[in-house]
């Protein structure tokens, strides 16, 4: 018998083989280590001197094999946790442009400048604005087409506005492009034309309402020669070849920037009579008239249309030549000796806030023509103009 006062030592072979019986596979399984020996266990018997064991060493299964202990709780089926593919968001697609059509009043030229520079530079796109430049076939039709709601936006002058207005037109001024006048007498060189009074008896070009109805009339009627005295030639927008083949004696137009050097490249000189010198008040030359009826539905549009003038005459004034080449490179009919001649001054007449409102101004004009007879029943200032800037 062992000496109960001695460990039991295992002898290091024993151990080794034990250990090796467990790796060998295809063994019967094991029986727990507190159950009774089996037929199926291995016994390992070891002896060293007169001491010896016997070793149950269990086969460990493995894992796919194992019986799972009834004790345990059944584990809870495990869900599948769904998957979210992330993709970038679609574009946001831009609001749909306004579209805009502004008919100017006469073919494009450096008074237009404003509108032009917008247009070619992008500006009214990016305010929200899809804006239509076109040419009238007549100068006499933007302001109609504007009163029949053909047409957003007409380019006008501010004479022919008191004139339409007095005859009941819905029109009225809502923006300024050109603050001076831009009208004038152009007296052909070599006849005896030396002031207004002695125009009676001369064959006299115009090409524009007013000229024919307002102008002339305030400009010979201080001078006592009336209009049934000459003997008036509409020429429509054919002005140099009408002074050359008709030997016109002068031609009143809306062009006294350019004309004279237009006319002087054919040969044919010329003099100045600038109204505002003949008792015709001061008025802006070029203007932006809309539909008065139809106002209410298109404030924001016009402001707009405002605020991207504005952008394009600060740009053009800042960068006068930048402006002249973008020209030249978008509207290549402009560049003319007679408009390369005219831009600069052209410049110094723009409005540099072209929503900018002198109500005085119109008040007075309008009061000028009663004075002279022109009008019986005057139109208020507040229907001829409008700032859609005032709250």
């Amino acid at each position: 018998m062992p000496d109960p006062a001695r460990p039991l030592r295992f002898p290091v072979q024993a151990c080794l083989l034990a250990l090796l019986l467990t790796l060998l596979p295809g063994e019967a399984p094991a029986e727990p280590l507190d159950a009774p020996p089996s037929s199926e266990s291995s016994a390992v018997e070891t002896g060293h001197g007169d001491l010896g064991t016997s070793v149950m060493v269990p086969r460990l299964l493995p894992t796919s094999d194992a019986t799972p202990d009834a004790r345990e709780p059944p584990r809870a089926p495990v869900e599948e946790i769904p998957t979210i593919a992330i993709t970038p968001p679609e574009p946001l697609e831009p609001p749909p442009l306004k579209p805009v059509e502004i008919m100017l009043d006469w073919y494009p030229g450096p008074q237009h400048a404003a509108l032009l520079v917008a247009y070619h530079k992008g500006i009214y796109r990016r305010l929200g604005l899809e804006v239509t430049l076109s040419t009238p076939a007549d100068p006499a039709l933007p302001a109609r087409l504007l009163a029949a709601g053909r047409i957003e936006l007409a380019v006008s002058r501010q004479p022919l506005l008191h004139l339409l207005a007095g005859r009941g037109l819905p029109l009225v001024r809502v923006g300024t492009l050109v603050d001076l006048p831009l009208g004038g007498l152009l007296v052909r060189n070599g006849g005896d034309t030396e002031a207004p009074f002695s125009l009676a008896g001369k064959r006299i070009g115009y090409s524009t309402e007013e000229a024919r109805e307002l102008l002339l009339p305030t400009l010979l009627r201080p001078h006592g020669v009336g209009v049934h005295e000459l003997e008036l030639v509409d020429i429509n927008f054919g002005a140099v070849n009408e002074v050359v083949e008709q030997s016109l004696d002068a031609i009143m137009t809306p062009q006294r920037l350019t004309l004279p050097r237009q006319l002087g490249d054919e040969g044919v000189g010329t003099r100045l009579l600038r109204l505002e010198e003949h008792g015709v008040p001061p008025h802006e030359g070029l203007i932006l008239l809309a539909n008065r009826d139809r106002i209410g539905g298109q404030r924001e549009t016009l402001r707009r249309v405002l605020e991207a003038l504005t952008e394009a005459t600060a740009w053009l004034l800042e960068e006068p030549d930048a402006a002249w080449q973008l020209l030249q490179e978008q509207e290549p009919a402009l560049d003319t000796p007679a408009n390369r001649d005219a831009w600069l001054p052209m410049l110094l007449r723009l409005s540099a806030r072209p929503a900018a409102l002198d109500l005085g101004n119109y008040q007075r004009f309008e009061e000028y023509l009663v004075a002279q007879g022109l009008t019986e029943h005057p139109t208020p200032a507040e229907k001829l103009a409008l700032d859609l800037g005032a709250p």
